[in-house]
């Protein structure tokens, strides 16, 4: 079943890379207590993804921010120390808090993976953005195929923070 406005979070974690190495984070311990833009790239690297998503979300950090949002996050189905050189390499390093989910488990506890064997690229996350406030959606914005990065933009997403908090 696929996640939908109004839901709680699953229990799950993510690897995020810590001053001491790779780390486990819960859902909790990310999204408790916190407004977080959260989106979600099908694979670091892949040209929608470094070209067009991620710098979006890069260069609208300040506006997140003053929109009252906590912390703007990136996952993917792809392991920590790749998420990681996708941060540094597309200057989202320090403002992104970049989320592993290499085994693919936040996606399908929320029913939004996708195979995409077919491109030989295996089991991933399907492209969304979403407004988690306290662990709750408040917006989700989900594309329809992994190219298309319009409902799921920083700048879609940006307005529609106003009218939901």
């Amino acid at each position: 079943m696929t996640i939908k406005v109004g839901d709680k979070l699953p229990d799950t974690s993510f690897m995020v890379m810590t001053g001491d190495g790779p780390a486990k984070k819960s859902t909790s311990e990310i999204f408790a207590g916190k407004k977080v833009a959260l989106f979600a790239v099908p694979g670091a690297y892949t040209p929608t993804c470094q070209q067009q998503h991620m710098p979006g979300f890069v260069s609208r950090v300040d506006e997140l921010k003053g929109k009252g949002i906590d912390t703007i996050a990136c996952t993917a189905v792809n392991d920590i120390f790749v998420m990681t050189q996708f941060a540094k390499d597309t200057g989202g390093a320090g403002k992104i808090l970049m989320l592993a989910d290499g085994n693919g488990e936040f996606a399908k506890k929320i029913g939004l993976d996708i195979d995409l064997s077919g491109f030989g690229l295996g089991p991933r996350s399907k492209r969304y953005a979403m407004l988690v406030d306290d662990g709750v959606v408040k917006v989700l914005n989900v594309e329809d195929a992994p190219p298309q990065h319009d409902k799921s933009s920083a700048a879609t997403l940006c307005s529609m923070i106003d009218r939901s908090l």
